[in-house]
């Protein structure tokens, strides 16, 4: 008896040896620094790795790799709502710096891509491509869960600073029938009033969805402005301060598309509903490029048809 007590100590000692190998190893790899990828004409993406969690940065042509004028949280949220449900539930909501387990990225040629398992809930895959004009994002979930979710959500945040930042939304523009418009028109004052009195705001306009009857209201502190007209497509778009390149985004289908000036972000998320056992595809293209404000549209309105939309 006395003979195995130091096998026992040797076997129990190469297993710890051998799990903490495992567990740096796969540190690691998390950690390890995924090189950008490039087009044609030196625009790149790449990971950003001032934060744990899934976030991108595209870099202008001659720009260096620390610019963070574009930054992409992907995602921003992953949330569901159960059949039968009002309220919906966030899976994951993004936490800057230095917070959670790291993604384990994947590069291919002009791609850059992971998976995120939420036990029992939803299995993510993120991938994001850089294409000549910008990058599609692409999310694939799978339900693994035997609940019904009426609508699911995973939220592509792109982020402006710099030569994008649009505080006053002097800048920012969407598309009505009747043409372009800036997204904040009808709301004049802001250009004026104090910046407390400006911010926190969010600023709406819809496409699919009815205009609200209230057009502003206050609620939880932040100001939400609804416009009082639709767009006519999932689209918005925002001037760099010297009008020389144009960053827009655009859906195939979505509810509305807005802003929050303060940090001058672009929503056109899409949303679907996912069975149990069954796959949803959501997808959002980012324009990037030097061109007119009609241009950028033609193109957005081209590609839209060819995003993946179930």
């Amino acid at each position: 008896m006395l003979k195995r007590k130091p096998i026992l100590i040797i076997v129990i000692f190469l297993l710890l040896a051998v799990s903490g190998l495992l567990l740096a190893s796969r540190k690691e790899n998390a950690e390890t620094t995924i090189e950008s990828i490039r087009n044609k004409a030196g625009m790149q993406l790449m990971v950003a790795e001032e934060n744990t969690q899934p976030t991108l940065r595209i870099v202008l042509p001659n720009h260096p790799t620390s610019d963070r004028a574009i930054e992409v949280i992907f995602p921003e949220h992953l949330t569901v709502r159960p059949h039968g449900n009002t309220d919906a539930t966030q899976l994951y909501m993004f936490q800057p710096g230095k917070f959670g387990e790291p993604p384990i990225w994947r590069r291919t040629k002009r791609s850059l891509e992971y998976e995120k398992n939420i036990p029992g809930k939803i299995n993510m895959l993120a991938r994001a491509t850089l294409e000549e004009d910008g990058v599609l994002f692409h999310f694939k979930l799978r339900n693994l869960s035997d609940i019904t979710y009426d609508l699911v959500l995973a939220i592509v945040d792109p982020r402006l600073t710099s030569e994008f930042h649009d505080l006053r939304l002097e800048r920012t523009y969407v598309h009505h029938a009747d043409g372009f418009d800036l997204l904040a028109s009808e709301t004049p004052e802001r250009l004026t009033m104090p910046q407390d009195q400006w911010l926190p705001v969010r600023y709406l306009v819809s496409f699919t969805w009815p205009v609200p009857s209230k057009l502003a209201e206050r609620r939880d502190g932040i100001m939400y402005y609804n416009k009082s007209k639709k767009v006519d497509a999932p689209f918005i778009a925002t001037f760099s301060k010297d009008k020389s390149w144009v960053i827009a985004s655009f859906t195939y289908n979505t509810g509305n598309v807005w802003s929050n000036p303060e940090l001058t972000c672009q929503h056109v998320d899409p949303q679907a509903a996912l069975s149990p056992g069954e796959e949803a595809i959501l997808e959002t293209k980012i324009l990037v490029v030097r061109s007119s404000l009609d241009e950028v549209f033609k193109m957005a309105m081209r590609q839209r048809d060819s995003l993946v939309h179930k």
